[in-house]
């Protein structure tokens, strides 16, 4: 297990997590294994991915910590300490329920609650999250970040949904720390055709354009 300030150092150091609903055990460890080999080191597993504790657990014997290692779509507030357990650093909810965030800090591990209004995004950060994901970014988009970083300017902020190549450069211009990125970058239908270079390039492509926004 990774120190807790340092894998949120690394996460906004890298600005991308590649948010992996994967459609079967196998499908997703090679999914993981083209995005890294494209320098998508940042990896969010979600919930909703079969046997996604085990994957998990696979994924930290395989990388170690050449990745950074999450597990995303929270719902229970169980779900962080086995999260925890099968060797996550990072835990992601795409929302905000008190019970639920409680428990997600309280499990030591990088807390990213999800969150829309800005009554919901200053309660997430109250409650000790460590990012805020603002969920779904499809129906926000850059400008409401920067407005929400006017009253809230030490809130950090990550989109995740509607995350485009297109669009990340304004998502840094509006202050994001990272961002999260699904279908886009790693479309289902790549990996169930056995498409793993094109997901390789894909990443490469998010990498190059989240570098060059950070700077």
């Amino acid at each position: 297990m990774q120190d807790k300030q340092a894998v949120l150092q690394k996460i906004k150091e890298i600005g991308l997590l590649a948010v992996i609903r994967g459609p079967s055990q196998d499908l997703t460890l090679r999914i993981v294994e083209a995005l890294v080999a494209g320098g998508v080191i940042g990896i969010e597993i979600t919930y909703s991915t079969p046997n996604a504790e085990d994957v998990v657990a696979a994924l930290n014997n395989a990388f170690g910590d050449e990745i950074v290692l999450g597990m995303g779509t929270l719902t229970e507030p169980g779900q962080a300490e086995s999260a925890k357990a099968a060797g996550a650093n990072f835990i992601v909810s795409p929302m905000c329920e008190p019970n639920l965030v409680k428990a997600m800090v309280a499990s030591g591990l990088v807390t990213m609650a999800g969150a829309l209004t800005p009554t919901e995004i200053f309660q997430a950060y109250r409650l000790g999250s460590d990012v805020v994901k603002v969920f779904p970014g499809s129906i926000t988009g850059p400008k409401y970040i920067k407005d929400i970083h006017g009253p809230f300017p030490y809130i950090d902020l990550m989109p995740t949904g509607g995350v485009s190549k297109e669009n990340i450069p304004a998502w840094f211009a509006a202050g994001v720390i990272a961002v999260g990125a699904g279908s886009a970058l790693c479309p289902k239908h790549l990996a169930l055709e056995g498409k793993f270079a094109e997901i390789s390039k894909r990443a490469a492509e998010y990498v190059e354009i989240v570098n060059q926004s950070k700077a």
